[in-house]
């Protein structure tokens, strides 16, 4: 019998602060994934596959755009969404989203040595577009990445994209279920990703001619950037224990291994496990048992927030509620931990930071879903 680490010391659950909510959007289904725009406007897209928007005017609306080879299927559809560092001259922005060639069917393997055109048809990918400054139309513009893996049924389809103050991208990618994707570096799966814009990759990544820059995920679907470090973390959607943080670097492996049972997606195998990955490297933060489902998260960041800025907040879709968790000086573990909006809103998804410091936080409750700006009251 392999002997357990101990169990970590539990968190300090500490009072949060006071906060106002009031509704950007509403009237959507399962929106993934909001931006705001240099121009004041907030942008978000539903899975099922329509942009909606809160233009400078104050007047909202549908965004038209192409999205006539969306693959919407379980998990996966229209997901992240990011602005391009040079928005306000080029008005460029990203999205991850599931793709299916006319009549395709099957899956593709996300391998960096398969095309996604492999007959099957079906793919997750991340797609420029550029927007009028009306925001009534989106452009599509070139595919920058293709061949990420998804199923027939879009589980672990999962896609984020963060545009990097350098001007690369970072996506966060599901493992499609698959049971070696998560430690096979020439699969697209269960990886962060590193690109330029132009989906070559970038550098610092540990293989120069790859995009892999960190592998051993089981589905990332939050990246943020800690202001003043430099620090990228990944927030990723546990199994039934351990939703986690980790802090991203280079070449590091985070230790998801489903492939124990022969040809079998095993995931009762743990989240991080050095014995079967020797080098795993352990989580920040991690939900324990049972997961709370975190597929979203951002820094605060202003004076607004008072003592609370530099706090990463994460969503939870089954706690439905903000966990809020203050990071020790050197990025490795949480000393503090606190919740916000428990409860009030169902389902929590993505969490964004606005310009003037507050958090545009979306629902995913399927119906009636919305767009909320929540504030400190003090």
């Amino acid at each position: 019998m392999v002997a357990c680490a101990p169990p970590a010391p539990p968190v300090p659950l500490v009072a949060g602060p006071e906060v106002s909510v009031t509704t950007v959007l509403d009237g959507l289904a399962k929106p993934w994934d909001v931006v705001e725009a240099p121009d004041g406007a907030i942008l978000t897209g539903e899975r099922s596959g329509r942009f909606v928007v809160l233009r400078p005017d104050g007047s909202t609306g549908e965004v038209a755009a192409d999205l006539a080879d969306l693959f919407a299927a379980g998990e996966t559809g229209l997901m992240g969404i990011a602005l391009s560092r040079d928005f306000a001259s080029n008005r460029t922005l990203f999205t991850c989203q599931g793709h299916q060639d006319p009549g395709g069917a099957g899956s593709v393997t996300g391998r960096l040595d398969t095309s996604s055109a492999d007959g099957a048809g079906r793919d997750v990918r991340v797609v420029s577009w550029t927007v009028d400054e009306g925001w009534t139309r989106l452009t599509r513009g070139a595919d920058v990445l293709t061949g990420l893996p998804v199923t027939s049924t879009g589980r672990h389809g999962g896609c984020r994209v963060f545009a990097h103050p350098d001007g690369t991208l970072y996506i966060g990618t599901g493992d499609s279920t698959s049971p070696t994707a998560p430690q096979d570096p020439a699969s697209l799966g269960g990886k962060v990703l590193h690109v330029n814009v132009d989906g070559t990759p970038a550098a610092g990544n540990p293989d120069p001619a790859r995009p892999v820059f960190t592998l051993g995920h089981r589905n990332v679907q939050g990246l943020a950037l800690q202001p003043g470090t430099g620090r990228l973390y990944g927030i990723e959607q546990g199994t039934r224990a351990d939703d986690e943080v980790n802090l991203l670097s280079a070449g590091s492996n985070y230790g998801y291994r489903p492939d124990r049972r022969p040809a079998a997606y095993d995931e009762s195998v743990p989240m991080t496990d050095p014995d079967r990955v020797p080098g795993a490297v352990a989580a920040v933060w991690s939900s324990g048992a049972p997961t709370i489902a975190t597929p979203g998260g951002t820094f605060l960041d202003g004076a607004i927030w008072g003592p609370w800025a530099g706090t990463l907040v994460v969503t939870s879709q089954q706690e439905r509620k903000l966990v809020l968790l203050r990071l020790a000086d050197d990025g490795l573990s949480v000393t503090e931990q606190a919740v916000a909006l428990e409860g009030q809103f169902g389902r929590l998804r993505s969490v964004t930071l606005a310009s003037d410091g507050a958090l545009l936080v979306t629902t995913d409750n399927g119906a009636a879903d919305k767009v909320l700006r929540v504030m400190p009251t003090s």
